[in-house]
């Protein structure tokens, strides 16, 4: 089972991510956790670029995401499935589509296209979406803020949006959960949602 999770920055959906892999080795499950970008030496090097290097044009920073996702997939994700293991990943393509897509404005379809092609066609399962409200979510910030962080309000808004309007057109994969409730109340919920996979 491949699950994913998605939200604006501070939507809380990096904690589900941790709890839902936590609840899932607790029922004797074996699972990998990644992130994006992250996961494999060289996502986690495109992490350090794309979030704390020097300014870049909106596709280069679309083609150093999908660098880091044919990472992961071919590295951590596919090897997993294969083995009968769960991946629970922090992010995945719906993060390019939301941000870069729709809040750099090159596209859905082109960069859904990119992600779908270094991935080889690899879709999560089930994806939970933490909506928050970028304001709300906003007052959580914490410490320094990286390139995409520091886009500000309106940024967020349009990224919320995106966000929201796919969860619309694929309700067969993406699951909206409130993110304004209580981590563990979240977390049920979650867990509800995914026993039918198990």
């Amino acid at each position: 089972m491949f699950v994913t999770f998605e939200g604006v920055d501070w939507s809380g959906k990096s904690t589900q991510a941790k709890l839902l892999a936590a609840w899932l080795r607790g029922q004797g499950r074996i699972v990998q956790t990644s992130r994006e970008p992250g996961g494999t030496p060289v996502g986690e090097a495109v992490r350090a670029l794309v979030l704390h290097g020097e300014e870049m044009t909106p596709w280069t920073e679309a083609a150093l995401y999908a660098a880091a996702r044919a990472e992961n997939a071919e590295r951590i994700i596919r090897p997993a499935l294969e083995r009968g293991e769960d991946v629970v990943c922090d992010r995945y393509l719906d993060s390019s589509i939301a941000y870069q897509g729709v809040g750099r404005g090159l596209g859905e379809e082109r960069v859904r296209e990119l992600s779908l092609t270094v991935t080889r066609g690899l879709l999560p399962d089930r994806t939970f979406l933490v909506l928050l409200d970028p304001e709300q979510a906003e007052s959580r910030a914490r410490g320094d803020r990286d390139r995409i962080e520091r886009e500000g309000g309106q940024f967020m808004r349009v990224v919320d949006a995106a966000y929201r309007a796919l969860a619309a057109r694929e309700p067969e994969r993406i699951v909206a959960v409130d993110g304004a409730r209580e981590a563990e109340e979240i977390a049920e919920e979650v867990r509800e949602r995914v026993r039918p996979l198990l």
